[in-house]
């Protein structure tokens, strides 16, 4: 077999892959998320603050990529389910990767799905897309042109963030032209305005997770 026969045939064991895991999880009813970010954007910092305002109404179990052997970085969270993820030297959690941390969650017990991915914007396959809500967080100190810099995932994304507004005073960053920058690129994608440090703009943010979650449970019911 040729190397370029090899990769497709790779390709094709992991968009097969992935709609398996799609469908797992949406017969499951779980309402699944996939953060991407740069590093230091503060996904885990959002992870945190969103198990912290709805483990009371939800049920939710993360997964978060590394590019090391490491400890889980919400331990505080109690008992809450998390998976670490070793991808390797990847940029995101490939299709069998989230089947192995599947495997290790009680995704019985679990109405929320957390992904968070390695620290970058670069795109993931679309495949690895399917089924999910693909959330996109860009910060303050990334520049209000972060979205023209990175357009693909900006475009696709479900729901767009951006963090740390209590830098506001000390940046010179226009809100305006960030969200004009994201409506360029995506009409549809709520814009979620925020800050994880003082909790400013964090209840929109949990009430939209919340509707996802009462969305697919009706569907379930009806």
């Amino acid at each position: 077999m040729s190397p370029l026969a090899q990769i497709e045939r790779t390709l094709s064991a992991e968009a097969l892959l992935a709609a398996e895991n799609a469908g797992f999880l949406e017969a499951m009813g779980i309402v699944t998320v996939h953060l991407q970010a740069s590093s230091g954007a503060g996904k885990t910092c959002l992870i945190r603050r969103t198990v912290e305002s709805l483990s009371q109404k939800a049920r939710i179990a993360v997964i978060q990529g590394t590019l090391s052997h490491t400890s889980p970085r919400i331990s505080e969270t109690g008992d809450l389910p998390v998976v670490m993820v070793n991808t390797g030297g990847q940029a995101y959690i490939d299709a069998s990767l989230l089947r192995d941390a599947l495997e290790q969650l009680p995704l019985a017990d679990v109405d929320l799905l957390l992904i968070e991915e390695i620290g970058s914007l670069i795109c993931r396959p679309p495949h690895m897309l399917e089924q999910s809500l693909r959330v996109v967080l860009a910060s303050l100190p990334e520049g209000e042109d972060c979205p023209l810099r990175y357009p693909v995932p900006f475009a696709q994304a479900d729901a767009v963030v951006l963090n740390k507004l209590d830098l506001l005073p000390h940046l010179e960053f226009d809100r305006n032209r960030f969200q004009q920058a994201v409506r360029r690129l995506n009409e549809r994608a709520p814009l979620f305005e925020l800050s994880c440090r003082t909790g400013e703009g964090l209840e929109a943010w949990g009430q939209w997770l919340l509707q996802q979650i009462g969305q697919r449970q009706g569907q379930f019911v009806h």
